[in-house]
């Protein structure tokens, strides 16, 4: 019997399109190791983001801006084993594309033959979508990212939501807007008013996925171990919680931990035995010394 489930039909650019015609919301969810990548794919999610978050998630920095490039690909690579039919996204970390178009084309180039994404992801607009438009005339997928842009929160003010004032979301729409005309084949728009998302959404033709951004958008993407109760810290207050796995695991762990203490565990059940002749055997084998 197979390991996996049978493979999905893998999902396609056109499809992407196609949902957002006929009003489809698009599920995308984050995943930064094998196990976590079979688990999007068993539920049927269409979208995997290998995020640069994984740097608070995963590898215990406080911020993404530490992100490596080969610990993305690292983690990329992992995910892109698990994965049949969503499309694979990977986060560009922070310092890998902003400098140059160059740049920007050596490390989306990696993303593509090293680890297989589908599309990568970039932040911000302004020259931003320079790198957008090269990396589209090399034939790489881009989905931008606006609105909260963590790579460079501390310009913004923090972790916090972004075009709350009228001029401030004109700025949101342009930089989404131009990043479009760039080529970009998906929006991410994060931590901004459903007004703002509203008012984009409709004068943008590509697929727009909301975090913390309401809910008129095409799609939805949240952190896979915010919605599943993995964080230690609180969650954004976008953040819905499907499960409380932490709390499952600490429960699991302590219980292990007891039961290894007080000599329940390994039970009989748990033993490896010898036949009682091989047993003999050996108590024999061991005399003779």
């Amino acid at each position: 019997m197979s390991a996996h489930p049978a493979p999905r039909p893998r999902m396609t650019l056109g499809d992407l399109a196609a949902k957002k015609r006929v009003g489809e919301p698009l599920v995308m969810v984050t995943a930064y190791d094998h196990p976590g990548a079979r688990i999007a794919e068993e539920a049927g999610v269409d979208l995997v983001l290998v995020g640069d978050s994984a740097a608070m998630t995963v590898l215990g920095y406080d911020s993404t801006v530490p992100m490596t490039v080969d610990e993305m690909l690292m983690l990329t690579r992992a995910v892109r084993r698990g994965l049949d039919g969503p499309l694979l996204v990977g986060d560009l970390p922070f310092g890998s594309y902003e400098a140059s178009d160059a740049l920007a084309l050596a490390t989306a180039q990696r993303f593509v033959k090293e680890a297989g994404v589908d599309l990568v992801k970039i932040e911000r607009g302004g020259t931003t979508v320079d790198r957008a438009r090269a990396l589209v005339a090399a034939g790489i997928p881009v989905v931008g990212h606006v609105g909260l842009t963590p790579q460079t929160a501390t310009a913004l003010g923090g972790y916090r939501a972004q075009g709350r004032s009228a001029e401030a979301a004109i700025a949101v729409i342009d930089d989404a807007i131009a990043l479009q005309d760039a080529g970009v084949s998906l929006l991410v728009v994060e931590a901004v008013p459903a007004e703002v998302t509203a008012a984009l959404r409709a004068r943008i033709d590509v697929p727009v996925i909301g975090i913390g951004a309401g809910s008129d958008a095409d799609g939805q993407v949240l952190v896979f171990h915010d919605l599943l109760g993995l964080t230690e810290t609180p969650a954004a207050r976008f953040v819905k919680r499907y499960a409380d796995l932490r709390a499952a695991a600490v429960a699991g762990v302590a219980a292990y931990a007891d039961e290894v203490r007080s000599g329940a565990y390994p039970a009989p059940e748990h033993t490896y035995g010898m036949p009682a002749a091989e047993a003999a055997r050996l108590a024999e084998l061991l005399a003779a010394r």
